[in-house]
């Protein structure tokens, strides 16, 4: 399970890499016209990714012991988006080794094996 997630993770981070890429060269960010920043679908969009961030931030949240690592991440996934997550998922499945649970994944270290 955990190999698949790992590749599932990295998949998501080459794409998201390669897509922004591609788009940062077709035009820049800044440069989106009006009508699509105003338009309702554009920002209905914006929420649902951003409250998808923050969901997966509150189980980062859970997951850091560390307030500053909490703040750190918080804002690269507010910056970067899903790269930054799957970046902090590939992190956490890599600490993990192959034969490791889902709960192993999911819940947090003992304070024995954070590093």
């Amino acid at each position: 399970m955990i190999i698949s997630l790992r590749f599932a993770a990295a998949f998501v981070l080459i794409a998201m890499l390669a897509v922004t890429t591609w788009a940062s060269s077709e035009v820049a960010l800044w440069k989106t016209p009006r009508e699509v920043v105003l338009h309702p679908w554009f920002i209905a969009t914006l929420f649902d990714t951003y409250f998808g961030f923050l969901t997966f931030y509150v189980w980062l949240a859970y997951k850091e012991t560390s307030n500053l690592a909490r703040v750190l991440w918080l804002v690269v996934i507010l910056l970067l988006g899903n790269i930054a997550m799957a970046i902090y998922l590939l992190r956490e499945l890599f600490r993990l080794p192959t034969n490791a649970t889902m709960e192993d994944l999911l819940l947090r270290r003992k304070a024995s094996e954070v590093s």
